[in-house]
Order: structure tokens, then C-alpha cells, then sequence
């Protein structure tokens, strides 16, 4: 399978604190019919540092449900204990994902040595792994040619790209014949037009159609359609990320009533008002 398009980082919706099964589906469903090309459960945008493990198998498995093998779903697999996350790993590949978001490892900061062991050992029971670099995040920048030699570990089938900087795209990319997908949606144009594949998408999450139109705009070399998508998307995006998320990605369709604006400790929901141009861009 070729990893390309826009694959959804889903938000997990809660209800007096408990899951909120029903608007997943309802969510995941939604998705499928905008013609997105594959669902992520349980990333950073699905507030996976909050789940039970119980949780986390009830999203996989609902996501995997919902889907029928419509589009793959990628399940987030990764942790910073690398015997938890082969636990993820299996138990993804039981409930029937098609492969695992690998984050690198966060606050303990492996060495060059630690990485290449830790990908090499998650990738061998044989789910495929989309390797996630977001510093940002984990608070350790991975050069660029490190992440292109750790792509190359056998079961590793794409990288999500979430620095935002494009400079470093183009080491990564000169180097990988893997997909690189972007996961920071500001900038997901710019890195298709140097080579990119797709995005693992928050602004997706609002706006599904607007944004497979502005892939298949990039895809196609219709540039011109794909720029005017892109500023019409970049007001939005640009809020989705001023503070947390998915705080603000979860006010907006909470808003548009697809869910409830609450979000898990440590993470806090937005009172502010949702702007009137960020509701106007949640599609029905």
C-alpha cells in the first residue's frame, strides 16, 4: 500500500468524562463520506496521553469498524517505553488496524542508538509503522538524515513530518524514497508541492472535503486551485493551532454539533466564543 492523501487525526469526543462512542462513529462515519483516505485513532489530536488502556482498544476498535476496510486507520501506537508500546503494537494488530503511528520517543530523549533499537523493535512484529516526528511534542528534533536511515527499517512504510519546516523537508525528502505526509496542515501544501505524499490532518477533522480537494488540487499539479484551497484553509488552521489541540478543533465542532467542547485534564476545553468564519468552515 502506497501511504498518501489525508488521513484524519480524529479527536475523541467525552461526555460527563466518558467516552462518547456514539459521535466517534458518528465522526469516523462523516469522514468516510467526505472521501478521506484513511482515519488515525488515537494520536496526539485524540488525547491519547488520557485514555485507558480499555479506551484505546474501544476507539481502535470502533474506528476499524466504522471503516470495513474502506480506508485504513492508522492507530497511535507509540509511547515512550518501548515494551508499552510493543503492547499497542499487538494489540492494534488484533483489533485489525492496518498500522501503528510511531511518535518518537518523548522526555527521555534516546540517543541515535536508543532510536534505531526502539524503531527496529517495534517494527518486528510486523504491523506497519507510520514513524511521527513532532519535536514540538516530544522535545527532541531528530536530524534529518537519522529519520531518513530509521524509515529505512524494514516495516516502516511512511513518516509523518510535523515540524513545519520546510528546509528540513528537503533533507528528509532527498533522502527517503518512502511517503513523507505532513502533519502540520500549514504548511501540508508547500511540502507536497517538494514531494510530500499527503497529511495526517487536524483541519480535516472541520473541514474533510475542502481538505481532499486541496490534495487532489496538489496531486494533480493544479496549482492555482490548490493555493486559493490553501489561503482559504490558513485563517482556519491558524486558529485550530493558537493555543493546545485539540482544544480549539474540539470547540469548533462542538459548535457545529458533533460533539461536546470537553477535553481531559491537563488539557482544558476553550470558553472563548468559536469565531464565525472557523464555524462557517466545519462542513455538515
Amino acid at each position: 500500500m502506497r501511504w498518501e492523501g489525508v488521513h484524519t487525526a480524529l479527536v475523541t469526543p467525552f461526555t460527563g468524562g466518558e467516552l462518547d462512542l456514539t459521535s466517534y462513529r458518528a465522526l469516523c462515519e462523516r469522514q468516510l463520506r467526505a472521501g478521506i483516505h484513511g482515519l488515525v485513532a488515537c494520536g496526539t489530536t485524540g488525547e491519547t496521553p488520557t485514555l485507558s488502556e480499555p479506551e484505546w482498544d474501544r476507539l481502535v476498535q470502533a474506528a476499524v469498524q466504522v471503516s470495513a476496510g474502506s480506508v485504513p486507520v492508522t492507530a497511535g501506537v507509540g509511547t515512550n517505553n518501548t515494551a508499552s508500546t510493543l503492547d499497542r503494537i499487538r494489540r492494534a494488530q488484533q483489533l485489525g488496524a492496518d498500522a501503528g503511528l510511531l511518535v518518537m520517543p518523548y522526555y527521555n530523549k534516546p540517543s541515535p542508538d536508543g532510536l534505531r533499537a526502539h524503531v527496529a523493535a517495534c517494527a518486528a512484529p510486523g504491523l506497519p509503522l507510520v514513524l511521527y516526528h513532532v519535536p514540538g511534542r516530544t522535545g527532541q528534533r531528530v536530524p534529518a538524515l537519522l529519520l531518513a536511515e530509521l524509515s529505512q527499517t524494514p516495516g516502516v512504510v511512511a513518516i509523518k513530518e510535523a515540524t513545519g519546516d520546510l528546509g528540513y523537508a528537503n533533507e528528509l525528502l532527498a533522502n527517503t524514497p518512502i511517503s513523507v505526509l505532513s502533519g502540520d496542515d500549514g504548511t501540508f501544501f508547500p511540502l507536497m508541492a517538494l514531494g510530500g505524499c499527503g497529511v495526517i490532518s487536524v483541519i480535516s477533522d472541520l473541514a474533510p472535503a475542502a481538505t481532499v480537494a486541496l490534495y487532489q488540487a496538489a496531486k494533480t499539479g493544479d496549482l492555482c486551485a490548490a493555493r486559493e484551497l490553501h489561503f482559504g484553509l490558513l485563517p482556519v488552521i491558524d486558529w485550530l493551532f493558537h493555543t493546545t489541540s485539540p482544544g480549539p478543533a474540539k470547540a469548533a465542532l462542538a459548535a457545529a454539533g458533533f460533539c461536546a467542547n470537553e477535553l481531559r485534564l491537563p488539557l482544558v476545553p476553550l470558553t472563548t466564543p468559536v469565531p464565525d468564519f472557523v464555524v462557517d468552515a466545519v462542513e455538515a
